[in-house]
């Protein structure tokens, strides 16, 4: 019984004792080194506790992503830390993206043995000009005729399926590529930073894009609609070699700073990591519904000019777009936008409908130049270009033909004539002057498929059909008057026309 009662005095006389070892082997602490020899933020600068903090990953990469995208082009040494990288690119060089799958065991199983989709696009970084991304990239296309801003070069990539380029989105192309096989894409941008400056006074810092690749897999219907996984890297893009001139440039500056300056900038890697983003809205690119690939491949084709039936192509603008002069500032930089004159807005932002409306043909030259000073001028002026040839024509009614037979019967041409005038004739006007183009002309005057005409045929001489060729419309006279008649083609369900 006593030496239970005596076990918690042992315990602590001991804890005791140890508290005070304890306080006096930290009470020599700092006196030893004295006042201010080291401060925090020395300790802090010290190489160890350097590479332990950037050893130390963020929360958010603490988990493994699916995929992994891999640009093999080297980061700018003259980026500050914690700031997102930035890769110099080569106009039109090929540069690869490694398509890398980083799933668990286990993890997304139902992609396995599957296909993926991925779209690239690049896009604007600056946010002002996200918001006029419509516009910058339709007056890109004016300046640049028959080019796109993004492409796949197919002979070099490895592992890419069915590679597709909408003609309408000069910035997007995709793909569909295994998970499980060895998957390199080589990608071109064809256009340069300083192409979406301002205004080129020579030296302009060009402006940031960014390259977005999103991955989808497919939904029940078998449609590349449920988004998997997004990243994007910082890039600029130079004329041929100006990327790496510009690489060597920032690294001859690194170079010259002290080893303190040198600190607060990120090393140069060989290759660019895209890091994890938010999905592209897909409102802005793909339409509705999406452009996926299905079993009948409908979509759009790379190199192929035309859209599929299920892409529908955007309306073409009014013929008649006219400025007015009640027309507002506002809505006058919508018309230069609408009729290719984007390069011209800051000149007259000011300007409404009547302003722009008064200025003569020399004046508009002087703004803009010759050539497009004649072009702004006939679109003020609302000068049209008349066609080549302009026909007339009508659809001979059941009443006509009786008409006609009993006149024919009769001997009374004076009659035919006059009864002829009181059908209602129709302009077709022909650019081309082909068999092909009077074709469609026809077709589309009166609602139907160009298919449904077999032949168009001219009545000549002694009621002969004449086959209308190319030559025979490049002889027609100025506004000459036909009447249409149709009879059924032998083979299918198509109909010949004649002109009489």
């Amino acid at each position: 019984m006593a030496w239970a009662l005596k076990l918690p005095l042992a315990d602590e006389v001991i804890e005791s004792g140890l508290v005070q070892d304890f306080d006096a082997s930290l009470s020599g602490i700092g006196q030893e080194l004295g006042a201010g020899a080291y401060s925090m933020s020395d300790v802090l600068a010290l190489p160890i506790f350097k590479q332990e903090e950037s050893s130390l990953p963020p929360d958010n990469e603490n988990e493994i992503l699916p995929f992994q995208y891999v640009l093999c082009a080297a980061t700018s040494p003259a980026v500050k830390l914690h700031d997102e990288t930035l890769t110099y690119l080569n106009q039109g060089q090929s540069y690869e993206i490694r398509m890398l799958d980083n799933r668990k065991l286990g993890e997304l199983p139902e992609i396995n043995g599957k296909l993926v989709k991925s779209i690239f696009r690049v896009v604007f970084h600056d946010r002002r000009l996200q918001y006029t991304e419509h516009q910058q990239l339709e007056g890109w296309r004016w300046n640049r005729p028959g080019d796109r801003i993004l492409d796949i070069d197919i002979p070099m990539s490895v592992g890419i399926i069915d590679p597709r380029a909408n003609p309408t989105q000069l910035n997007t192309v995709e793909f569909l590529w295994d998970p499980a096989k060895r998957t390199s894409v080589f990608i071109q941008v064809h256009c340069i930073s300083t192409e979406f400056t301002m205004r080129k006074h020579g030296g302009e810092k060009g402006v940031p894009f960014r390259v977005q690749i999103d991955t989808f897999k497919e939904n029940e219907n078998g449609e590349y609609t449920e988004h998997l996984h997004s990243a994007s890297c910082q890039i600029k893009v130079f004329k041929p070699k100006g990327a790496d001139r510009k690489q060597k440039t920032d690294r001859e500056k690194m170079e010259k700073r002290t080893p303190h300056e040198k600190e607060k900038y990120q090393p140069s890697y060989e290759t660019t990591i895209l890091t994890e983003c938010s999905p592209w809205p897909e409102i802005t690119y793909v339409n509705s519904p999406s452009p996926g690939f299905n079993s009948s491949h409908s979509s759009f084709s790379l190199g192929e000019g035309n859209g599929s039936p299920s892409h529908q192509p955007e309306p073409p603008p009014p013929v008649t777009d006219n400025l007015l002069p009640t027309t507002t500032p506002q809505e006058a930089q919508q018309w230069l936008h609408r009729n290719r004159f984007s390069t011209f807005t800051r000149l007259f932002t000011n300007f409404s409908g009547a302003d722009l409306l008064k200025l003569t043909r020399d004046d508009v030259i002087q703004i803009c130049g010759p050539a497009d000073g004649i072009r702004l001028f006939n679109a003020l002026k609302g000068r049209m270009v008349r066609p080549r040839l302009t026909i007339y024509v009508c659809q001979e009614s059941l009443q006509f033909r009786e008409q006609q037979q009993q006149q024919q019967q009769q001997q009374q041409p004076q009659q035919k004539h006059e009864d002829g005038e009181s059908n209602v004739y129709h302009a077709i006007y022909l650019e081309e002057l082909t068999a092909v183009e009077l074709t469609e002309k026809i077709a589309q005057l009166f609602s139907i498929s160009p298919r449904q005409i077999s032949q168009i045929y001219k009545q000549g001489p002694t009621g002969i059909h004449v086959l209308i060729s190319d030559e025979m419309i490049q002889n027609f006279q100025e506004e000459a008057c036909f009447i249409l008649d149709t009879m059924k083609a032998e083979t299918n369900d198509s109909y010949h026309i004649i002109l009489k």
